[in-house]
């Protein structure tokens, strides 16, 4: 294949540095047509239907658009420019169109049928086989059964799914980058702690202003809720982020444009019409068919017992914080862009710390340093800077390597910044197979929305990160580690591929843990002036308020995770009740906190209607059910060795849970790790929620 556009290049790593967006288009066109030739060739009729001569040379076609259009993702992602969207949305249909036509090619879905029933089935591996069979479940799926006439109709749906999609995304992102908030009296930020204040300094200069400039990425606007005296300031940048994307958006003649309104009721009927031409009552029912869950029903039934079991706790921190918000802050009325401020102020005044003391202890090297040690110990691997062209001068890249061989690659991208999307994520950019003999290893996209490194009387100080932020760290690292870990050497169910949507937290909320380890912790700070570790006072203040708020936080995800199940599962778009009516049902049945009537908070609610989160919310809940129970197990080695890491648990979990990868079913791996199916009982007690 011709490597002068650098998108057709499949030697070794993406050329990030030759990369233009003049190169998509004739990359892409290139591509789709290779693979539409080889599915020719596949298609046409054959004697026996072999594995090497029939599903390798698929995979070997269709992985290379699917790694040239993965990169063209990624750069939309992180370095969105008008040009970069443009040939995005423009290619966007192309690439949709061929996978859908892909899913629905009868005589594929035929072979891979006869494949399933022939002799040589019996003899591939286990891999290879569940492969096959997640094969067949997909071209059912993708509508390969359909007549003539309903599969050009699901065709559509397919593309115009994508494209509405791509413009939720597009318009949060847009709403997120135009809207800013200038500072000019230093007063007004009473209350900020002086590295935020200083951060939005940098901001206004760089942009040509005098003042403090604000955004409404989340590390500029946030400590303003949690932190500033000002209650007309909360009240505005709380407003400003809770009506982005919407009619209610602060940039009035933007409002139209924006608004996501549209958008989702689109993409419901879209789904709901996908789901009865598949044969299915509804939406949520398709979501499940890769899932561990069972039915809608089944779902419904585990958050709302959680609910439930939440709702005293929620109940209780409420009125705690009113009490303490009337009583020492002089609030007879809690509003929503009070509920920060005032909960750090209670968790300050019943703990004796702030978050803004602890991100004092966390500067960027240091964290990043004790990640990589974590890891290094507990799956014996080696984490060293490696060399790769990028997309932005502030990502770095590294290798892994165990027993000497290198197992995998990583891109780390920290900061947040204009042009890129929101949030924090974990996406691969090649996964790990043999192919002709030769491994190819994986490599992965870790990115992060942290507060980049500010400029103080022209010196440059280290980015310092909240707990928050470390947990999230090591939560996109968790994925990472599941991409990268693994032994298994067929691209389907390598790493991340093929394992159930609702089990894949599993490892990255696992690696959560480890941010609550004093043995972990103690290597992974130092004070940004003094270089002091984190003292062990101050540790034991952190874990006293661990759960502080757990009943909160717990029931306001399963609200999250009820509102898109009850949206795709028996919410009809057509009754004449609105998405708003469906929240309030949800709110008004188990929400203890009630945001304000202008919130719209679903029109930037990307998971679920922007990414692969569509009636699977309530995977972050399930499968902390499961990483919860299997970081037991640490606990419980811990305890038997005196405290110490316990290394023979972590090689248990790297081969029971990361190198599998979907190559067998979820529950079968969990129960391999932990000689029992999951209990609720440890997130419970983590939470500090048992009875």
């Amino acid at each position: 294949m011709t490597t002068d556009n650098p998108l057709l290049d499949f030697s070794g790593l993406p050329r990030f540095d030759a990369i233009r967006p003049e190169h998509v288009t004739p990359a892409i066109d290139e591509l789709l047509a290779q693979n539409r030739a080889v599915v020719a060739q596949l298609e046409a009729p054959t004697g026996q239907v072999s594995w090497q001569g029939f599903v390798t040379p698929l995979e070997d076609s269709t992985e290379l658009l699917g790694r040239a259009w993965g990169i063209v993702s990624h750069l939309n992602n992180v370095v969105d420019t008008p040009e970069l969207r443009a040939v995005y949305n423009e290619n966007l249909p192309k690439v949709t169109e061929f996978w859908t036509e892909l899913s629905q090619n009868e005589a594929l879905f035929a072979k891979y049928k006869a494949l399933k029933d022939s002799a040589e089935f019996a003899t591939l591996s286990p891999a290879k086989q569940r492969i096959v069979e997640n094969a067949i479940r997909d071209f059912r799926m993708g509508g390969a059964e359909l007549p003539p006439a309903q599969k050009e109709r699901f065709a559509d749906i397919q593309e115009e799914h994508a494209a509405v999609s791509t413009r939720f995304s597009e318009n949060v992102l847009d709403a997120t980058n135009d809207w800013s908030m200038v500072v000019d009296d230093e007063a007004e930020l009473a209350g900020l702690p002086e590295d935020v204040k200083h951060a939005a300094k940098s901001l206004a200069a760089k942009n040509g202003k005098t003042g403090w400039q604000f955004t409404l990425h989340f590390p500029s606007y946030y400590p303003i809720l949690q932190f500033a005296d000002s209650r007309a300031l909360r009240e505005k940048v709380y407003r400003a982020n809770a009506t982005k994307a919407s009619e209610l958006g602060d940039v009035f003649s933007e409002r139209e444009k924006w608004d996501n309104g549209a958008n989702i009721v689109t993409l419901l009927k879209l789904r709901a019409e996908e789901a009865q031409l598949l044969g299915y009552k509804n939406f949520a029912e398709v979501s499940l068919v890769p899932k561990m869950a069972q039915s809608p029903e089944h779902v419904i039934e585990f958050l709302e017992d959680l609910a439930r079991r939440a709702r005293p706790y929620a109940e209780k921190d409420l009125a705690e914080l009113a009490d303490f918000a009337r009583d020492k802050l002089g609030m007879d009325k809690l509003e929503a862009w009070d509920l920060p401020y005032a909960s750090e102020k209670l968790q300050q005044h019943r703990y004796s710390f702030s978050a803004h003391e602890v991100k004092q202890y966390f500067p960027e090297h240091q964290v990043v340093n004790g990640l990589f040690k974590l890891v290094q110990n507990l799956f014996s691997v080696t984490i060293a800077p490696d060399e790769a062209p990028v997309w932005h001068k502030d990502v770095r890249f590294f290798r892994i390597e165990r027993d000497g061989h290198l197992v995998g690659q990583f891109y780390l991208d920290l900061y947040a910044r204009p042009g890129k999307n929101s949030g924090a994520w974990m996406d691969d950019a090649r996964s790990r197979r043999v192919e002709a003999g030769r491994l190819q290893t994986p490599v992965a996209y870790l990115t992060c929305n942290f507060t980049e490194p500010s400029v103080i009387d022209g010196k440059v100080q280290p980015a310092l990160f909240t707990h928050d932020e470390v947990i999230t760290l090591f939560h996109e690292f968790g994925h990472g580690l599941h991409h990268m870990l693994t032994t298994v050497e067929e691209l389907g169910v390598s790493g991340i591929s093929g394992v159930e949507w609702d089990a894949v937290e599993l490892p990255s909320q696992f690696m959560e843990n480890f941010c609550w380890e004093w043995d972990v912790l103690s290597h992974m700070t130092s004070h940004v002036q003094t270089g002091q570790p984190l003292p062990r006072a101050l540790y034991d203040k952190m874990l006293a308020a661990k759960n502080f708020q757990s009943g909160l936080q717990t029931l306001r995800q399963v609200e999250f995770s009820l509102l898109d199940m009850h949206l795709h599962y028996d919410y009809d778009p057509a009754s004449g009740k609105s998405v708003q009516d469906v929240i309030d049902e949800v709110r008004g049945k188990f929400a203890v906190i009630v945001p304000p009537a202008f919130n719209r908070f679903q029109n930037s609610f990307g998971h679920i209607f922007a990414g692969g989160y569509a009636a699977g919310y309530y995977s972050y809940k399930w499968a902390e059910v499961l990483s919860a129970d299997a970081y037991a197990a640490f606990e419980e080695a811990t305890a038997l060795e005196g405290g110490k890491l316990p290394v023979q648990t972590g090689e248990k979990f790297l081969r029971e849970i990361l190198s599998v990868g979907g190559s067998r079913p979820a529950l079968e791996s969990f129960t391999a790790f932990r000689g029992r199916e999951p209990s609720i009982d440890a997130l419970l007690r983590h939470s500090g929620m048992a009875a």
